[in-house]
C-alpha cells in the first residue's frame, strides 16, 4: 500500500459505498480525508466509522458557494490539499425522453461540479504537486438500452480528463480517471433490494470475472493513480471492469430491469 502520511484528499460522493471504500483506503494509507457529499446523514456516518483522520463537509456540487466553502475549510483545517477524487454523480436518466432540465441536472452534477471544484482547489493542488482522479464508467464506451444521460456525461468526463491533464501539467498536477464496470454500489443495492448474489448472477454474462466488482477494487486503482508509483501516468483512465470492455459488444436487450425482477 502506498504511504500517504501527511497528505490530504477530498472525496466527493464519499457517502456512497464506492466513495466510502475510497475514503477508507486513503485513511488506511495515512492520509487525512474530507468527505464532500450532499448526503449529510450518510457522510457523517462514514466519517464516524472511519475515525479521526476522516471528516465530513456537506457539499452540493451544483452550488459554487458550497465548493468555495469546502476548499477553504479543508485548507484551513489541514493546511494543504493533495488529491481530489470525484466520485459524486447522479443516475438520473430517462433515455430518449429526458428533458432539458434533466440533461442540465445530469451534467451539472456529473461534470460541471467537478470542474468548479478543480478551479477552486487548483492553487492548493499546484503547491502540493497533487493529483485528480475522475470517475468515468464502462457506460461511456458502449450504447446501453434506455440510457442516455449517464453514459454521455461519463464519456464527457473521459474527454475532460484528457483536457485537464494537458492544461494542469504545467502546474505539476496529474489528472486521470477510473472507469469501473458494474460495481457493488448504492444503485445495485437499491435495484436488487441488497441481493449481492442476484447482482453477480445478472452481471456474469457481461464480465469476464463473472461478477460485479467490489468497491475496494475500485479504491485500489484510485490510490495507485494518486501515488508516486503512477508518476508517469497522466491523462488516461484505468478500466476496473472485470473484462467488461474486453468482451463487447453490449447486449441489445435491457439488463438493468433484470436486477429488479423477483
Amino acid at each position: 500500500m502506498p504511504d500517504f502520511s501527511g497528505k490530504v484528499a477530498i472525496v466527493t460522493g464519499g457517502a456512497t459505498l464506492i466513495g466510502e471504500a475510497v475514503v477508507r483506503a486513503f485513511a488506511d494509507a495515512g492520509a487525512r480525508v474530507v468527505i464532500a457529499d450532499i448526503d449529510e446523514d450518510g457522510g457523517s456516518a462514514v466519517a464516524g466509522r472511519l475515525g479521526e483522520a476522516v471528516g465530513f463537509h456537506r457539499t452540493d456540487l451544483r452550488q459554487d458557494a458550497d465548493i468555495k466553502d469546502l476548499v477553504e475549510a479543508t485548507a484551513k483545517s489541514h493546511g494543504r490539499i493533495d488529491y481530489l477524487v470525484n466520485v459524486a454523480c447522479t443516475y438520473l436518466d430517462n433515455g430518449a425522453a429526458s428533458t432539458r432540465a434533466e440533461w442540465l441536472e445530469a451534467f451539472d452534477t456529473n461534470v460541471v461540479g467537478s470542474v468548479m471544484l478543480m478551479q477552486a482547489a487548483r492553487p492548493h493542488l499546484a503547491e502540493a504537486k497533487g493529483a485528480i482522479v475522475n470517475f468515468g464508467s464502462i457506460s461511456s464506451r458502449v450504447a446501453q438500452t434506455g440510457r442516455w444521460l449517464y453514459p454521455v456525461s461519463k464519456a464527457a468526463i473521459l474527454q475532460l480528463t484528457r483536457n485537464q491533464a494537458m492544461d494542469l501539467a504545467p502546474d505539476g498536477i496529474r489528472v486521470n480517471a477510473v472507469s469501473p464496470g458494474w460495481t457493488w454500489s448504492a444503485i445495485m443495492v437499491e435495484l436488487t433490494k441488497n441481493n449481492r448474489a442476484k447482482t453477480d448472477a445478472v452481471a456474469a454474462p457481461f464480465h469476464l470475472a463473472k461478477r460485479v466488482g467490489d468497491p475496494e477494487e475500485v479504491a485500489n486503482a484510485v490510490l495507485f493513480l494518486c501515488s508516486d508509483e503512477a508518476s508517469f501516468i497522466n491523462g488516461t483512465d484505468i478500466r476496473v471492469d472485470g473484462g467488461y470492455t474486453a468482451m463487447g459488444p453490449e447486449r441489445a436487450d435491457a439488463a438493468i430491469p433484470l436486477l429488479m425482477e423477483d
